[in-house]
């Protein structure tokens, strides 16, 4: 029998000790819990869908620019590299990181913005959340159950935030929230992975685009800083090259520094097993001062890219789409799928398949129904 946990520390998360699946399934045998976790995300259908969700900029924008897709193996990547550094179980943190948006709306950060909204009297809408109902209930591949299946870790890392209102709705994976209460390591990694990897590829497809400049990049002191070394050691640089090198070091320099920091929280903290891990504090963390400078990072690009007035108005073309395909389908059922309607006429549930429909589109399908259904030229 293979020991897929012989490296991990005593505090990782344990394949062989994992809290287990909603419905048991026998061992895959060459696979860990995790690995066939990560290979069911993989080959879901939610996964394949996020190639055409916009990370900051439309699909049809540019061939170039990040989607949702290429942005989840990006922070993969870049938490498997941590993991293996710590000790941590690198199949688990995969897999959260492939997960993490599968739940995602289209239109990005404003598709989700709207859709709660809409759901405000219907139970809300949180993309978390939606994550989290995509593995347990909407994928459709198996004979014996909704869902992936998958293990109760994974799931945890998937749920980064919750309301307590539905946490007293989730159960055991819910009770951290209630007893405040941390989840494994790997979660928490994934978690600073996902932000290494926006910050960082954010400002790339800022300065792709031509809503940022490298003179505006400047005003952050992280970015100066670096790419003042990059001028010193490649003097006379093509632009593009000077950018990636420079984003090369700053990728480096936060996961170096997530490394030491974490690793001495770890020496205090001593934990022995993940139970140690639930019952303590955050322990994957930054130092302070690249806290300070990824907080200012982030709003310089709040301030400069995500609120830029050529970004906002693609924002408001997909807040009208998103809401009017929400209300059109709330007053009219029958415009929906036949698989989206529910007969009972429970307004909830119905609000809640329209959700589930609409999460689930792509940017592009999102406004060929709309125009489907709003536009005479259209059938």
């Amino acid at each position: 029998m293979i020991d897929f946990d012989a490296h991990l520390a005593p505090y990782a998360a344990h394949s062989s000790k994992s809290r287990g699946r909603r419905h048991p399934e026998p061992a895959a045998g060459s696979r860990s819990e995790f690995q066939r976790d990560r290979d069911r995300i993989i080959h879901s259908t939610a996964f394949r869908r996020l190639e055409y969700k916009t990370q900051v900029f439309l699909n049809h924008e540019g061939d170039l620019f990040r989607t949702r897709l290429t942005h989840s193996i990006e922070v993969a990547q870049i938490a498997r590299t941590l993991a293996r550094s710590l000790r941590l179980n690198e199949d688990l943190v995969e897999a959260v990181s492939l997960a993490h948006d599968l739940g995602h709306t289209p239109f990005g950060h404003v598709g989700q913005d709207v859709l709660n909204e809409c759901m405000k009297d219907h139970g809300g809408f949180e993309h978390n959340l939606q994550s989290l109902r995509v593995v347990d209930h909407l994928e459709e591949h198996y004979g014996a159950f909704d869902g992936l299946n998958l293990t109760f870790e994974t799931r945890e890392g998937i749920l980064k935030h919750c309301s307590l209102t539905n946490a007293r709705q989730l159960g055991d994976l819910g009770q951290r929230f209630i007893d405040k209460k941390q989840p494994s390591l790997e979660a928490q990694l994934a978690n600073l992975a996902d932000e290494i990897a926006y910050n960082n590829h954010d400002i790339d497809d800022g300065l792709r685009s031509g809503l940022l400049s490298m003179k505006q990049m400047e005003e952050v002191e992280l970015f100066a800083r670096l790419h003042h070394q990059v001028v010193q050691q490649y003097p006379g640089l093509p632009g593009r090259r000077e950018l990636y090198e420079t984003i090369r070091l700053m990728i480096t320099a936060m996961t170096a520094d997530l490394v030491e920091e974490s690793c001495r929280l770890l020496k205090e903290a001593a934990p022995q097993s993940i139970e140690d891990v639930r019952n303590g504090p955050p322990l994957i963390r930054f130092s302070t001062k690249m806290r300070e400078e990824t907080t200012a990072l982030k709003r310089f690009l709040y301030a400069n890219l995500y609120r830029h007035y050529k970004v906002n108005r693609m924002r408001v073309k997909a807040s009208r789409i998103v809401r009017e395909l929400f209300d059109a389908f709330m007053t009219d059922p029958v415009l929906l799928p036949f698989d989206y309607q529910v007969a009972s006429g429970d307004t909830m549930k119905q609000a809640r398949k329209i959700a589930d429909y609409i999460a689930g589109m792509t940017d592009r399908y999102a406004i060929r129904e709309h125009k489907r259904i709003f536009s005479l030229d259209e059938l």
